[in-house]
């Protein structure tokens, strides 16, 4: 019996997200239903985190546990085959016996994409969110260093699962202007935004609530001082707006005691 894990990019548009649920296809159920046909096997896939229906991956890292004799660099050919063209395996690596993608991860980041156009641009409808009023980077990455540090962030999360504290820590966010090569654009002058949001852990939506509450500071209706006092309120009222699912990305992963994976240049 091998554990294996598995280095992961996805499309999220046409999944209820990564858990395997009743009322829709999903990243898990993909995935698992393509390493069991080529196994031939019943296995089951942990995830290192649930992405909500809609959100993508650029990074994402899942193990599981299955006599294997494919060597890992076939292996992920393999599956490839067999999954939908959304989803690929980048990467496939045995991995000790104790490893598991959720618990072992460190730190993630995430990344939301924005953009500012009177025009829609349809290659980034389902891949970046679209405000039709300017917005000022500067600010908000002026706003965005409030969040950086230990806070309990009730302000900018959802309510869903319950959990044991709202206090997480955020060791760097970042808003700023990004380079178009990696969408297709129909208009060249559009200037995608990227914010980056890196911590422990995070509450439900909590990354979509940071990047709404941003936009807020770049569009003046928050101060980028602000964002202090909506911390502290404790209030979700204060905050911006939670954004769609679609602009969200799990973008980096962290995994610094793991050698097979730091091979992969996850933590870099």
């Amino acid at each position: 019996m091998k554990n294996i894990a598995l280095i992961l990019s996805y499309d999220g548009t046409n999944y209820h997200g990564w858990q395997t649920q009743k009322n829709g296809i999903t990243i898990q159920q993909a995935l698992t239903e393509a390493i069991n046909q080529i196994l031939k096997c019943d296995t089951y896939v942990s995830g290192v985190g649930r992405t909500d229906a809609g959100v993508h991956a650029r990074k994402y890292v899942a193990n599981f546990k299955a006599e294997c004799t494919i060597p890992p660099q076939r292996l992920s050919l393999a599956i490839n085959a067999v999954l939908p063209e959304d989803i690929t395996v980048l990467n496939a690596v045995e991995v000790n016996d104790d490893f598991d993608a959720r618990f072992n991860c460190t730190k993630k980041e995430y990344a939301y994409y924005m953009y500012s156009s009177k025009i829609n641009d349809p290659f980034l409808s389902k891949r970046a969110y679209r405000t039709t009023y300017p917005l000022d980077v500067y600010k908000m990455n002026k706003g965005a260093q409030f969040f950086v540090g230990t806070h309990d962030f009730s302000s900018v999360r959802s309510v869903g699962t319950p959990v044991k504290s709202t206090v997480r820590t955020i060791f760097h966010c970042q808003a700023e202007y990004v380079d178009n090569h990696n969408f297709v654009m129909q208009n060249d002058d559009t200037k995608l935004i990227r914010i980056r949001v890196c911590g422990d852990g995070f509450l439900y939506n909590m990354v979509r609530a940071i990047s709404g509450t941003l936009m807020y500071v770049g569009s003046g209706k928050l101060k980028p001082e602000q964002i202090k006092e909506v911390l502290l309120s404790c209030d979700r009222a204060s905050a911006g707006p939670t954004l769609p699912a679609h602009g969200l990305y799990m973008n980096r992963l962290w995994y610094d005691n793991t050698d097979e994976l730091k091979s992969y240049k996850l933590d870099v």
